[in-house]
């Protein structure tokens, strides 16, 4: 079965949202593995010294258990058109380390930055990010990702986002999009003009 991955980000020496990274990591370590213990990746995130004020992206490869821990420093990619794209087959439930699917979807981007994908007629997620939604007043996230990322659950819970069922023909209620994933926050304003979705 195919390896795992959790990345993390790391800034000013603390590592954020560990909380649902080890809850995700270890649901899946049970539901693909049967893996009933529980790893804390506090215990397991050395963080390197000398890291100034550098963001990392911290890359936690597992199966049933632990099989390396990586560090890069984060290079904001920049995003301003995405394509719709269309893929009722795309399975990516878990966070899987092979991403041949999404590869292949990313070959149908054309010029665009990046895609966005419709699965059964639905909006779901980036190649690489959840997205949110602002109509003016909500901030509305879609209801069925193909990844439930750790950011997006996250910010369900504290209230700031909610979601709901959004198709192609609803993106015009819309003023903009919001990315995010491990690494960007809804104030990071990682943001894509209605228009610019192809």
């Amino acid at each position: 079965m195919c390896r795992l991955v959790e990345s993390i980000k790391i800034k000013n020496n603390r590592i954020f949202n560990i909380d649902f990274h080890n809850l995700r990591m270890n649901n899946s370590r049970k539901a693909l593995f049967g893996s009933d213990d529980f790893i804390d990746l506090n215990k397991i995130i050395k963080l390197p010294e000398n890291i100034n004020n550098e963001i990392l992206k911290c890359r936690v490869i597992y199966k049933e258990k632990i099989i390396k821990v990586d560090f890069n420093v984060y290079k904001r990619r920049v995003i301003n058109t995405l394509k719709l794209v269309y893929s009722d087959n795309i399975e990516y439930k878990y966070k899987y380390e092979d991403r041949t699917q999404i590869k292949d979807l990313l070959k149908l981007k054309e010029q665009c930055d990046d895609i966005l994908i419709v699965k059964d007629g639905r909006i779901t997620d980036t190649s690489f990010s959840n997205i949110v939604f602002y109509d003016g007043i909500k901030l509305i996230t879609p209801g069925f990702p193909i990844l439930k990322g750790t950011k997006r659950e996250k910010i369900l819970k504290e209230n700031k986002i909610i979601e709901g069922d959004i198709r192609v023909k609803d993106l015009k209620y819309f003023k903009k999009a919001i990315l995010i994933n491990c690494m960007l926050d809804l104030e990071d304003q990682m943001n894509i003009n209605i228009e610019n979705i192809k």
